[in-house]
């Protein structure tokens, strides 16, 4: 059977564990390479073609089932969080319910650069769902670096996330060095550029990352939080997560780390960070003709 660019694949020598598309191809030493992103989990990678299997429609859907059952369960424990970060804020608002809730909220403000343009529609959508402000931008990690400068300019967001593809690879060198990553440096390049404009840890928070990234890297350059403190693969929704609690938590408080990573796909050997303050802003009173747009 013909495998062509754009196919649903798995690996064979992985079981086919995760789905992927080919989106190019190469030759090595006269052998055929495919080029692999992941459908579910951001995670680049190369394969020889005779290492492929097209996966047909109903194992498709096996597969993409498992998963969306993964993402129902961790939305429903994310808006489970969000209403009792709510009923604190209410309760705090009115004085202990002694006083008309008539208050509104502004969550923070998301600007979300991604490598890959089908995973940014997929987070665009689940943004929508939770209720979060943002802005959503497709663009190459290799570029980020020199875009994110104006991008911030024009957005100004309260939560910057950076992610796309990425892969560490033996063959390249260790795991602490940088150069055997597919894309960590250009990730940690684009945090060094917006820490330069905004360097204060709590006026932009910062999620940067993808499969397998340089986590250590990404948290020095100036990340809140990054991806991956133990190599492995993330889901391609959890950066939403993660600047979804930061969204919607207070600005007096502190979020703790581990409530951030505990309702993500992944969770800390994928994920990590640093303690940050939330962005969520109180204001009254409420119209109900008020505007969304601040």
């Amino acid at each position: 059977m013909t495998i062509n660019i754009m196919d649903i694949v798995g690996r064979e020598s992985y079981n086919c564990d995760l789905l992927f598309r080919i989106i190019d191809t190469k030759e090595v030493n006269g052998k055929k390479i495919a080029i692999l992103y992941g459908e579910d989990f951001r995670l680049i990678a190369d394969a020889p073609y005779e290492d492929l299997v097209l996966v047909n429609q109903p194992m498709q859907r096996k597969i993409s089932q498992k998963v969306q059952l993964m993402e129902e369960q961790s939305l429903q424990l994310f808006r489970q969080d969000v209403n009792l970060l709510r009923r604190k804020q209410e309760y705090q608002v009115t004085e202990a319910y002694s006083k008309p809730s008539n208050y509104f909220q502004l969550p923070g403000k998301v600007l979300h650069i991604d490598g890959d343009p089908n995973y940014l529609k997929k987070c665009l959508t689940l943004y929508e769902k939770i209720g979060i402000p943002v802005n959503g931008v497709h663009c190459n990690e290799k570029e980020m670096p020199g875009k994110i400068g104006s991008l911030l300019d024009y957005y100004r967001p309260d939560i910057l996330v950076i992610t796309g593809h990425d892969a560490y690879s033996k063959a390249l060198g260790e795991k602490n060095d940088i150069n055997a990553y597919r894309h960590s440096k250009y990730f940690v390049q684009t945090v060094r550029e917006a820490r330069k404009k905004l360097p204060n840890l709590d006026q932009l928070v910062i999620f940067a990352g993808a499969c397998q990234s340089h986590f250590e890297s990404l948290i020095y350059a100036g990340a809140n939080f990054a991806s991956s403190p133990s190599r492995v693969n993330i889901h391609a929704l959890d950066p939403v997560y993660i600047v979804a609690k930061i969204s919607f938590t207070p600005f007096m408080e502190r979020v703790n780390v581990w409530d951030v990573l505990r309702n993500t796909l992944t969770g800390e050997k994928g994920l990590g960070g640093i303690e940050t303050k939330g962005v969520l802003r109180a204001g009254m009173p409420y119209h109900t003709n008020q505007s969304e747009e601040v």
